[in-house]
């Protein structure tokens, strides 16, 4: 608000202040070569803070609400093949965050999401988990704090992220020993371990750093010859090979966990081509029907 907003609307009366002169600030700061991402969050915060004043009266209408975002470019990043997908999991088939890389790869989970998966949320009755909480690393805003950020597990906010993975009876098995694996190591920490609900803690119950994680996949992926790798890679091999399979892209998007289906087809996409040419050619032959081939006439024969 105080560096970007202030100085560049700060002159404008609140009432009259209109969309067009927003948008023009955001392409202002695009132009001064600010990031697609960072006005957006400038939007987010002038938006709040105008829908506040939109429902105290002192604006008839949210002009920050109606202004045009940026547009974010959306990569997709490198995938993994079944095969090398098949090699990392043999890599970290003993590690004792091996599940967690399996259950990454499966459903195409979030490294915050992953770390932030808890025991009471799966159901091997139902063969269900349910996606609820992630493990952030956040700046610590304490001033009396010793440490400059902190790790926190949060409650994921949207309902789509909020989601329910349906699991093979495969995947059932797998977590169940993976639970006999962390029971075992709960009792050897004793009075040293502290308790939060997770299925992928540190040794002693506390929520796994993030960032810790993201060197120990690489160092995994290395092990398994695949080179340098970060752990939000198996999302988008995850998404990709869902895709590769037939999955329908609406189901893919809510395995996901994207705000919309509309956020899914901008970043995978271009991997239906296979399936809009089958579409065309099954419509098309419903409607035309496959011609004979025509037989050349004497004159074409004699040429």
């Amino acid at each position: 608000m105080r560096l970007h907003l202030k100085p560049g609307l700060g002159r404008h009366k609140l009432t009259k202040l209109t969309v067009a002169q927003v948008d023009a600030l955001w392409q202002a700061k695009r132009k001064a070569g600010y990031k697609a991402n960072s006005v957006r969050n400038m939007r987010a915060v002038l938006r709040k803070a105008l829908g506040q004043a939109e429902r105290d009266g002192l604006v008839m209408r949210n002009v920050a609400a109606l202004s045009m975002p940026p547009r974010v470019p959306v990569e997709e990043g490198r995938t993994l093949t079944v095969e090398e997908g098949k090699r990392l999991l043999d890599a970290v088939a003993d590690h004792r965050m091996g599940v967690l890389v399996l259950l990454a790869l499966v459903f195409g989970l979030r490294r915050g999401e992953a770390l932030g998966l808890m025991w009471n949320a799966f159901d091997s009755e139902a063969r269900t988990l349910r996606v609820t909480h992630s493990v952030k690393r956040l700046k610590n805003r304490d001033r009396n704090a010793t440490t400059k950020t902190r790790i926190v597990i949060s409650e994921l906010k949207t309902r789509r992220s909020r989601r329910t993975l349906c699991l093979t009876p495969e995947l059932v098995e797998v977590i169940k020993r993976h639970k006999a694996a962390h029971n075992k190591e709960r009792l050897k920490a004793g009075g040293d371990w502290t308790e939060h609900g997770l299925m992928f803690p540190t040794a002693f119950g506390n929520p796994s750093d993030p960032d810790t994680f993201s060197h120990l996949f690489s160092r995994l992926a290395k092990k398994a010859g695949l080179g340098h790798w970060h752990p939000h890679e198996p999302r988008h091999s995850g998404a990709s090979l869902m895709l590769a399979q037939g999955t329908p892209l609406h189901v893919v998007s809510e395995v996901l966990g994207h705000a919309s289906i509309a956020i899914t087809k901008d970043v995978y996409g271009h991997l239906l081509e296979g399936d809009r040419r089958a579409a065309t050619e099954a419509i098309s032959t419903a409607l035309l029907g496959k011609q004979p081939p025509v037989a050349p006439t004497d004159a074409e024969d004699t040429g």
